[in-house]
């Protein structure tokens, strides 16, 4: 079934437009939280791909965000201008990154930190009732990020941010956040943290044996060398790390660099997963081991670690680091969930029918 407006204005039904939409991490949660996600805006090919699988009725403009102007997408999904009830997003963050910004030591010259602008351009030209912006904590140093939200406040909107991490909204994963969420005159409270965390162990324990489960997303084949398949193999089980090898089993850039302790190391069972990034296939990038067998996580685990649906599609037929870097970049469903309840909830306060 195709979006109409008219319907769902009819049934009551709030609406949302997905920026920077990605594979659908936030079109998930939205839709999670009652939202019917109308419209979604992104430029990777392999995303939209993988979005339109999962979400076929949602109208998808394919382009470069900094190519749309807002009436032309306005047009297109038949939305008034100050009809559209949430607009949410979250612009690329690389420039942004502790990692590459040295733990905002550096500034990095990278103009993707300027999409943050262009996600204030179409809060200006759809005028929408409320806005959520997620983004790494690093942007909150950022002098567009003091901009974005003087501007914000300039035109009507009531918004306040908050660093947060993920794991405590049922995201069986540590991942520190900042979320922005604004109503145009009303202000919009943020959800509050679920007492317990999920674990690894609650997450990935029950799937079957990875390469002949029938999943082929959980039966992608692993390629490593003997001598890296033996280094996995001596990493002790349930949250062990390379600190743990035989001298003579140490890669020699490890014994150069004191640093990023987590690479080549093994998930716990009962703690959440470590921060999932675009190389969580690959156990040179971080914590990324099963458990206990002598392998890194599947792509079916990686998914579900980020919070995705059992049954979420992604294009196997492509290869593992292009399925990673998705699920890496994606918005976790269930952070996105929690704090769209609560603007759902404030928007029918807000809002007559």
């Amino acid at each position: 079934m195709i979006y109409s407006k008219e319907m769902s204005k009819k049934n009551g039904r709030l609406i949302a437009v997905d920026l920077f939409c990605g594979c659908g991490g936030l079109t998930v949660g939205l839709k999670q939280a009652g939202f019917e996600v109308v419209g979604a805006i992104d430029n990777d090919p392999l995303a939209l791909l993988t979005y339109h699988e999962n979400h076929p009725t949602v109208k998808i403009y394919s382009d470069d965000i900094r190519n749309i102007e807002t009436d032309e997408f306005a047009k297109m999904l038949q939305l008034d201008k100050g009809e559209l009830d949430l607009l949410a997003g979250c612009p690329p963050c690389q420039g942004f990154s502790t990692m590459r910004t040295l733990n905002g030591s550096l500034e990095i010259d990278d103009d993707r930190n300027d999409l943050l602008l262009d996600f204030l351009r179409f809060v200006e030209g759809l005028e929408p009732r409320a806005v959520m912006l997620e983004n790494v904590p690093g942007l909150a140093r950022d002098e567009r990020f003091t901009h974005f939200c003087a501007r914000m406040k300039h035109i009507g909107y009531s918004g306040e941010h908050r660093i947060l991490d993920a794991a405590d909204y049922m995201v069986p994963q540590r991942r520190r956040r900042l979320i922005y969420m604004a109503g145009r005159g009303f202000k919009i409270p943020f959800a509050d943290a679920i007492g317990k965390r999920i674990t690894v162990r609650e997450t990935i324990a029950h799937l079957p044996k990875a390469g002949n489960s029938g999943d082929p997303l959980h039966d992608m084949k692993e390629k490593r060398t003997d001598r890296i398949a033996k280094i996995i193999a001596m990493i002790p089980p349930d949250g062990g790390s390379r600190a743990y090898l035989p001298d003579e089993y140490k890669l020699k850039c490890h014994k150069k660099c004191d640093g990023f302790k987590d690479v080549y190391g093994r998930m716990r069972w009962d703690d959440v997963a470590p921060t999932l990034t675009g190389g969580c296939f690959n156990p040179s990038k971080g914590r990324f081991l099963h458990p206990e067998e002598n392998r890194a996580i599947t792509m079916r685990e990686a998914a579900l670690l980020q919070g995705f649906p059992p049954n979420y599609k992604f294009p196997v037929a492509t290869n593992k680091s292009a399925i990673a870097l998705m699920i890496g970049n994606a918005l976790p469903p269930p952070f996105i969930k929690a704090h769209a309840v609560s603007i759902n909830q404030a928007l029918h306060c807000n809002k007559q029918f």
